[in-house]
């Protein structure tokens, strides 16, 4: 099993709200070989943290490709981009 973490710090003024529903979207995906997703927004109980998380978890390397590579996965990246101000992504075998 491969968990694929994702981190995303967000540009000032970006809407919660729109946040909440793009991770929504994400974690909706629904790709073969993809076992759960896991989403949330900061609690804010820190300084310097990220605006969310999101994680995914997937059987095996090759289901990981497919979920790097799915069109419409691919598409949500894109739109998430301008509102980005950092992406940091780990993956590693549970």
């Amino acid at each position: 099993m491969i968990r694929n973490v994702v981190l995303v710090r967000l540009r000032d003024g970006v809407d919660p709200s729109w946040a909440a529903h793009w991770r929504e979207r994400v974690a909706g995906l629904d790709l073969p070989g993809t076992v759960a997703y896991t989403q949330g927004a900061d609690l804010g109980l820190r300084d310097g943290t990220w605006s969310f998380a999101l994680v995914a978890d997937v059987v095996d390397e090759e289901a990981y490709r497919r979920y790097d590579l799915d069109e419409e996965h691919n598409r949500l990246r894109d739109e998430l981009a301008p509102w980005a101000q950092d992406v940091a992504r780990v993956q590693f075998e549970l």
